[in-house]
């Protein structure tokens, strides 16, 4: 058994925002595509072209689409009487990305579509990510990494702007 150890870099920003403004917002700047519908489209596809059009149909403003949102303080919630902090996790991403990562480094697919949490604290909500970059550093594929860090960069846009 091989074992590769990965050094996270989290980025986390803090907002004084309302949670679901915050999550207004986040949610206006991904796609939010049917996910049944879209995973039919991606199966009919037949060539990149056909991928790229349903892929560029799915996609929000900041070139990511939500695959799925997980309320993980309605959970906690339930164990403390309906009362405790809200928390979402948001499974976003893009496979034409993923795609262009996963041809030089396999285990990148462990890694996409990336998480976005979006939690309240005693200081703000914060919105946190892992930096792509830093999963696949261990790696040293520079043409993954390129695109880690495009990926990173989008995200991080995407954070400062629903902060």
């Amino acid at each position: 058994m091989r074992t590769i150890e990965v050094q996270v870099h989290r980025l986390s920003i803090v907002s004084q925002r309302p949670f679901e403004d915050v999550v207004s917002r986040l949610s206006a700047s991904i796609g939010r595509p049917d996910i049944l519908m879209f995973n039919r489209a991606l199966a009919s596809a037949t060539t990149l072209g056909d991928l790229e059009k349903v892929v560029q149909t799915a996609v929000g403003s900041s070139n990511l689409m939500e695959f799925a949102r997980f309320d993980i303080g309605d959970v906690l919630r339930k164990e403390r009487g309906g009362q405790g902090p809200k928390s979402l996790r948001f499974l976003v991403g893009n496979p034409l990305i993923m795609k262009e990562m996963v041809k030089t480094v396999p285990d990148a697919a462990s890694y996409a579509p990336v998480t976005i949490l979006v939690d309240e604290r005693a200081d703000g909500v914060h919105l946190t990510y892992d930096s792509m970059a830093s999963l696949l550093a261990p790696y040293g594929t520079e043409a993954a990494l390129a695109v880690a860090r495009d990926l990173d960069a989008k995200v991080e846009d995407l954070l400062e702007t629903t902060r």
